[in-house]
């Protein structure tokens, strides 16, 4: 697709916010939810769980996360029962950001963006995690395909797994982000590409190139400063570790600064761990806790 769409990632995250608020549902059917929800661990059990969260979420929250890797495990027909919940997400009007953290280079990580941007693809979703382990650069062709359809990415930066520590904080030796950390470099690269989209960019405020910055992380170890990321075009946070992962909603703008009204709160099992009957209830309060602390 060679036009850019009319309206960015950006701007119809912005819309979502406003209408809906910060929060995310996660997508995560694992083995022992489903069987909490009286599900088969199958691509039939997978394709119930994903539609009662939709049909839960839409309505009450404006965003969705997918977790790819449990579709995955059942092969195709894990993906098609995906596809199913996708197709659900889009009808309910909501946003579907698909964690799939792909990464790659040159024409294969092309093919990634096309298979997950592709107007009327059976993947299609707004948004899709990534990484660029490889450099920001190796992903160009994703980036340059999110700006001309209207979709975003979320680049992993700073994440939470005690593993990343050491590799994120580690400082770029030589070149123009020599001493800086990994994780800050692909932050202000980041920056750097949402400002280089021009004008309506900076007028419409948010980037549709975000960063993944988990909720648990201390920002300052990995060198970030928030109110960098905040300035227009603001970087979309995607931020997971909310609810059972420790983190609460009331500490988002304690934990996000200038940058928790563009960041994206995601929550999953401590919404699904509450069942088939109590869904709904769980995503009403949570939406409720983090529209309350909306900084």
């Amino acid at each position: 697709m060679s036009e850019r769409s009319a309206a960015s990632f950006g701007e119809r995250l912005v819309a979502q916010f406003d209408t809906f608020g910060q929060l995310c549902v996660g997508i995560d059917p694992h083995p022992y939810l489903l069987d909490r929800w009286g599900l088969s661990d199958d691509a039939a059990g997978l394709r119930q769980f994903g539609l009662r969260v939709v049909e839960a979420a839409a309505g009450r929250v404006g965003i969705i996360k997918p977790q790819v890797a449990f579709f995955e495990r059942h092969g195709s027909a894990g993906y098609a029962a995906l596809e199913t919940i996708l197709e659900s997400a889009r009808q309910a009007g909501l946003m579907v950001i698909a964690d799939a953290k792909r990464g790659d280079l040159g024409t294969s990580v092309e093919a990634y963006g096309q298979a997950w941007f592709t107007r009327g693809s059976a993947l299609e979703v707004d948004a899709l995690t990534i990484s660029a382990y490889m450099g920001l650069g190796s992903i160009q062709a994703p980036m340059v395909l999110a700006e001309q359809t209207g979709k975003g990415l979320f680049v992993l930066a700073a994440t939470s797994n005690p593993e990343a520590f050491a590799l994120q904080t580690a400082r770029i030796s030589f070149g123009s982000d020599a001493g800086r950390t990994v994780a800050s470099s692909i932050v202000s690269g980041v920056g750097e590409w949402n400002a280089s989209q021009g004008s309506s960019s900076a007028e419409r405020g948010v980037g549709s190139i975000g960063l993944v910055l988990g909720a648990t992380v201390d920002f300052s170890a990995f060198g970030l400063d928030l109110a960098a990321i905040a300035i227009a075009p603001a970087s979309p946070i995607l931020a997971p570790g909310f609810g059972r992962q420790g983190a609460r909603f009331a500490d988002l703008a304690q934990l996000y600064g200038a940058a928790a009204p563009t960041t994206i709160v995601s929550a999953s099992r401590s919404i699904l761990e509450a069942g088939p009957d109590g869904i709904v209830d769980a995503i009403q309060t949570q939406a409720a806790e983090v529209l309350a602390c909306r900084g």
